[in-house]
């Protein structure tokens, strides 16, 4: 079952008005997108994602349903030429859900240890080197830097000298194997690859430039009152959402509305474990 996380705190936070526009600038299976239609009619819904495939099953989950969304395949660096190029003006909200869709990390392009696939991990596959790419081409050094500075793994400099020495490595069961006997699970939770795979899927989708480039053109992309509110995941996510909130909050262009991130609630988190390191922030231009 799909779970939109936090989506009572995001439609609270929109302060959504009948017959405005409003943006689900990650639309994944459709959930925020159908509670913003369902409350914004007549007005519209731009629904986006950088992932085609998503998008495709958004419209199929959404069939029947709310008639005032309209899909658009575009990255969050994209976002405001996108809207541009179909004569949307400034929007009186917005979201964003930085987490990884469950649909990518079940799917066949190499985004979990727990299901084989080629080693992609590409959210659009129609540009952009891939996962293989970097594991295979780069050296040992920056390959270490990559882990490390992405995803704070420690065990950097050990796994990338695993994976050198492992070339080529193509699917996503391969590299999860390299990383396991490189260093053993030794009482963690978590599994000896997962911090690798995050750094190469960030790395591979640019995933904090991307985020840093939506924060940017928040100031273009909402009307005066309009509200942005976006959850993170990942603790770089959430750093580059933070400063930028409080930067333009500084300038004057923008008010603060959450002076602490929003958290789900225990009951969300029971429900649905994946929410549990989710962060909600809500910004609203002047």
């Amino acid at each position: 079952m799909h779970y939109s996380v936090l989506l009572p705190e995001t439609i609270e936070w929109l302060n959504i008005h009948s017959g405005s526009r409003y943006a689900d600038f990650t639309c994944g299976m459709g959930g925020h997108t159908r509670a913003i239609a369902e409350r914004s009619a007549p007005g519209m819904v731009y629904s986006m994602d950088r992932d085609a495939s998503a998008l495709a099953m958004a419209k199929q989950n959404l069939a029947g349903g709310p008639q005032n969304i309209e899909f658009i395949h575009s990255a969050f660096s994209r976002a405001r030429q996108a809207l541009t190029e179909r004569g949307v003006g400034k929007l009186a909200g917005l979201t964003a859900d930085l987490g990884v869709s469950r649909v990518q990390l079940t799917g066949d392009r190499g985004f979990s240890f727990s299901t084989d696939g080629p080693l992609d991990m590409r959210q659009d596959t129609s540009q952009g080197i891939t996962a293989a790419d970097l594991v295979n081409q780069l050296p040992e050094r920056e390959l270490a830097n990559l882990l490390f500075n992405l995803a704070q793994e420690r065990r950097s400099y050990v796994i990338a000298r695993a994976l050198v020495r492992n070339r080529p490595v193509h699917t996503s069961l391969q590299l999860a194997e390299i990383v396991s006997r490189a260093v053993p699970r030794t009482g963690s939770k978590l599994h000896p690859a997962t911090l690798t795979f995050m750094a190469l899927r960030m790395a591979v989708n640019q995933e904090l430039e991307e985020v840093t480039a939506l924060m940017e053109a928040l100031p273009d992309l909402l009307e005066p009152g309009g509200r942005a509110v976006i959850i993170a995941f990942h603790s770089g996510e959430a750093k580059i959402v933070k400063t930028c909130f409080q930067r333009l909050h500084r300038e004057g262009r923008a008010r603060l509305l959450t002076k602490h991130a929003v958290k789900p609630s225990d009951r969300e988190v029971y429900e649905n474990s994946a929410s549990r390191s989710a962060t909600l922030r809500v910004l609203e231009i002047v």
